[in-house]
């Protein structure tokens, strides 16, 4: 009985790992790069112990893969994909000897249905590794401490330094090893074994490469972890943790592993020396972040951080259900009891698939975007071959050389750029988001940026700018920074991806200036265009004949306006209402159309559907720059 019962869970394993694995595969095969994932492969191509934000492993991982696989997003994630089935196995493997098959099984398939470590792989990131070595160490420590054999030591301290190696999100492995053979007195002789300094001394390597980076410039790894990207002031969002937690993880499985915790915690202080050592990963694991929730970043992804926080749980919540379906046969019939349990494997199953989805979307974009709008699905995992195409096109159209200097606004459009055409010749102006993720410090390492590009005066470029992730304000500010460099910038071409989700704008960026001659600007900038909408306010209900009204400017005039519901088109006007109030305001006297900068427009909204739409301007400048403006959400509420 017990053999066919267990022959049935492992083809139901096997058929949920495979099914998952199939997913992430072909999905490694679609997907463009995440800006992440582009970076540490871009890191690849400069081989350290250390980067400004990580040790080394996820750019070795990266570069070993593109050096067999080619450069691809699949060679880019295929060593990341092999973590990531790992981690179900290895889940196996540490709850095998305290367990037992059965539920050694069930542990690996729940692994499966947690959706964000369902997906662990997929994105060439750091978080496979630190999981895996997570679960190696754990394996080894545990093995160790209960047989006693020197060479677990040797293997824990061994997967420590890699795990070390990989991410500074490790060090709580070590904080909850460390507290173990504090608050364990049965284990206080081990302070006094040559194997347990054994593995300290093998462990505390893996501290070389954040430490020697670090001392070598200025903190700035630890400084950028530990303070900068974190406000350090109280934050009322992030009291919801739990509940982004609950969401992430899926609630019941969620609920299933509190818990598990919560009787581990109870077994330890009775004396449980193995649920004592795997309620430490846990719960500090899992509690440094919850604690800490409300006072740290909250603009960036950090909902995966606590996962490792869940593998120790995850080998014990097995028997938690088996508890649980024992009560409930109290007050269901046994098949109802067991159907209220499966539904905890079943819903974060399910949760898995829709993760997969979501991500997935992104691969899809063009044809989606017919079912659910613009402005909806994700694009930062889609639209880099597009751009390098179009890039080459411009080459080939205008006579560029093909070796001509590319700089961008952001690192991550460089380093695609450069992943997709080889080039080493490509910087970025980035002095914001490289600031943000805590790697500027690595492209100023790397003669990447704005200091770097200097080496180059009197060269031309082409300037790309990612206008999509720009609001007026910083557009402003990154052509202002690009006319400072250069004599001369004027627009080559734009790029509308996923209708106008996505929008590059070319720039022909002639003769780099030296340093001493940057401080002013002597030609004529291509500055983006300053809008308002007058009428309709913001919010507010549409009736019948709408009128549309505002005013526009742009150094080389505004052409044509065309007012967009939903993205569509539907007016169209031109400047011709003089506005002396606007001249006065906006000192205008660089737009040749002043004073005739107002605009108005009607639309019939009885021809639109009731409800809520999102209303903006498209402008078409002088020069043929499009730029969408003035975004608001109205209502349509016709009888």
């Amino acid at each position: 009985m017990n053999t066919s019962r267990n022959t049935f869970l492992l083809v139901v394993t096997l058929s949920a790992a495979l099914i998952v694995f199939a997913i992430k595969l072909a999905l490694a095969f679609r997907l463009e790069l995440y800006s992440d994932e582009i970076f540490y492969w871009q890191a690849s191509q400069f081989p350290a112990l250390a980067y400004s934000d990580l040790p080394f492993m996820a750019a070795l991982l990266a570069g070993l893969g593109t050096e067999i696989f080619g450069n691809t997003p699949f060679g880019v994630r295929v060593f990341f994909l092999l973590f990531g089935m790992a981690v179900p196995i290895l889940i196996y493997w540490v709850a095998l000897p305290i367990h037992g098959k059965w539920h050694a099984l069930m542990s690996a398939a729940l692994s499966l249905c947690m959706p964000t470590l369902a997906i662990m792989g997929l994105l060439a990131v750091p978080d496979a590794a630190l999981l895996v070595f997570g679960l190696l160490f754990i394996g080894m420590l545990e093995r160790a401490t209960r047989l006693g054999d020197v060479s677990f030591w040797v293997a824990a301290g061994v997967t420590a330094a890699l795990g070390l190696c990989t991410h500074y999100r490790f060090s709580l492995y070590i904080v909850a090893a460390l507290l173990f053979f504090v608050i364990d007195k049965r284990q206080w002789h081990y302070w006094k074994t040559l194997r347990f300094w054994l593995a300290g001394g093998i462990a505390s390597i893996g501290l070389y490469p954040a430490l020697s980076f670090n001392f070598l410039n200025g903190l700035s790894g630890l400084d950028y972890h530990l303070i900068e990207r974190h406000p350090w002031h109280f934050q009322l969002e992030g009291l919801l943790h739990p509940l982004i937690q609950a969401t992430a993880v899926t609630p019941l499985l969620y609920a299933c592993l509190l818990y598990t915790l919560w009787r581990l915690l109870k077994q330890g202080c009775y004396g449980d020396k193995q649920a004592l050592l795997f309620a430490l990963f846990a719960a500090t694991n899992l509690g440094v972040y919850l604690l800490l929730a409300p006072w740290s970043d909250t603009t960036r992804t950090t909902v995966h951080w606590p996962i490792s926080g869940y593998l120790p749980l995850l080998v014990f919540a097995p028997v938690t259900l088996d508890m649980l379906r024992q009560r409930l046969t109290g007050l269901f019939p046994t098949w109802n009891a067991t159907g209220l349990v499966l539904l905890v494997p079943i819903t974060g199953f399910l949760g898995s698939m829709l993760l997969f989805a979501g991500i997935g979307s992104q691969g899809f974009n063009q044809s989606l975007q017919g079912l659910v709008g613009p402005g909806v699905l994700s694009n930062k995992m889609a639209g880099w071959t597009p751009l390098a195409e179009h890039l080459r096109n411009l080459k080939v159209q205008h006579q560029l050389p093909a070796d001509i200097l590319i700089v961008t606004d952001n690192y991550y459009t460089a380093a695609q750029i450069s992943f997709a055409t080889g080039s080493n010749r490509v910087f970025t102006t980035d002095s914001n988001k490289a600031i943000r993720d805590g790697r500027l410090t690595q492209y100023q390492i790397w003669n990447r940026d704005t200091n770097g590009l200097l080496d180059n005066w009197s060269a031309d470029a082409v300037f790309i700018t990612e206008d999509s992730t720009l609001d007026s304000i910083e557009k402003t500010s990154v052509i202002s920074k690009a006319c400072g460099l250069f004599s001369e910038v004027n627009l080559l071409d734009q790029l509308f991806l996923f209708q106008g989700d996505k929008i590059f704008s070319f720039y022909m960026a002639k003769g780099l200036r030296p340093a001493d001659l940057q401080r002013s600007i002597f030609h004529e900038c291509p500055l983006p265009s300053d809008s308002w909408l007058d009428t309709p306010a913001h919010d507010a209900e549409l009736v019948g004949q709408t009128q549309i009204s505002g005013w526009a400017i742009n150094s080389s005039g505004i052409s044509q306006i065309r007012v967009l519901l939903n993205a569509k088109v539907v007016a169209e006007t031109s400047r011709t209402l003089a506005r002396d109030d606007v001249v006065t305001l906006k000192n205008t006297i660089n737009d040749p159309g002043a004073p005739l900068l107002g605009f108005a427009a009607e639309i019939d909204t009885t021809l639109f559907e009731n409800g809520r739409y999102q209303l903006s301007l498209e402008l078409i400048t002088g020069a043929g720059e499009r730029q969408f403006a003035s975004t608001r959400n109205v209502r349509i509420n016709n009888p």
